[in-house]
């Protein structure tokens, strides 16, 4: 019993890294894959080498997953000539390979639906008339929705504690998932709104830069609710949108403005994901939400 002559010990709390590119504690992949498993080919939206930030953003992704998975033989592939890019590159693993099975699994790199993206993919693997299989994209998953609320808490648009202090104000009250791939983009990622407003008690809606609902129409939804302090968080990872027309459209609507997921830890876990359970089905695969 407390006298009240001490303070009574604080449980632990668990601190999560927000580094983009760290975190050694996952392990979505063996460390041994079978023997002559496919190679895995991040199919990019845009020109390999797009600057974005300063960074080559699927370039990064890429080494992280190669830093941190060293048995995957990957291939960074540009889909900006419309897929010939990757008809070769299927072509050359192809020729490559000495064993039966997928000569390659192909994962867009895109957070959720992008019907330009996904037909330039099967087209190419139609045409290399070569073993290989198209993966989904990326999200939605929990994992991304959490890298979200990363993305808010470093530009000081959301608490960093989930949902630990509810006494204290949030910054804004309501968000903005902001994605690119048009109409479709913005309904698959409905989903991904639901996980975040899970994680901060805000209301959170989808909408796309280059599609129906956009960002005005999601803000005067938020607004007819009355939520009137608002942030967007663009759900793209970088080469698949302008990350200043995001920024422009959050300006013309007095919102705060997120960074853009880009070499997230979760992005590389989550192409790690995908390639695997494409192959596989190997253990651990669905247990990535803590």
């Amino acid at each position: 019993m407390n006298e009240g002559h001490e303070e009574p010990p604080r449980l632990p709390t668990r601190e999560r890294s927000h580094r983009p590119g760290g975190g050694r504690h996952r392990r979505p992949l063996p460390a041994n894959l079978p023997p002559g498993a496919p190679t895995l080919v991040l199919a990019v939206p845009g020109k390999v080498g797009t600057v974005a930030d300063d960074v080559d953003v699927a370039a990064e992704v890429a080494s992280i997953v190669r830093v941190d998975n060293p048995q995957i033989d990957l291939r960074l592939v540009s889909l900006a000539d419309g897929g010939a890019e990757l008809v070769k590159e299927i072509g050359v693993i192809s020729a490559e390979r000495t064993t039966e099975g997928p000569a390659a699994v192909v994962v867009p790199l895109v957070t959720g639906p992008h019907p330009r993206l996904m037909r330039a993919v099967r087209d190419a693997a139609a045409q290399s008339e070569t073993n290989v299989r198209i993966t989904e994209p990326l999200g939605p998953h929990p994992v991304l929705a959490e890298a979200l609320h990363v993305r808010l808490a470093e530009a000081g648009l959301a608490r960093a504690d989930r949902m630990r202090l509810f006494n204290v104000s949030s910054p804004v009250d309501g968000i903005i998932v902001v994605t690119a791939g048009g109409d479709e983009a913005a309904r698959g990622a409905d989903a991904t709104a639901v996980l975040l407003a899970s994680r901060l008690t805000l209301p959170v809606v989808p909408a796309a830069i280059d599609g129906v609902p956009a960002v005005r129409d999601a803000a005067e939804r938020l607004r007819k609710i009355g939520a009137n302090r608002l942030a967007l968080v663009p759900f793209v990872i970088g080469p698949e949108a302008d990350h200043s027309r995001i920024a422009s459209a959050a300006e013309a609507i007095e919102a705060g403005c997120a960074a853009p997921l880009g070499a997230h830890e979760a992005v590389a876990r989550m192409v790690c994901v995908r390639y695997g359970a494409a192959f596989g089905e190997l253990d651990g695969f669905d247990d990535l939400s803590d």
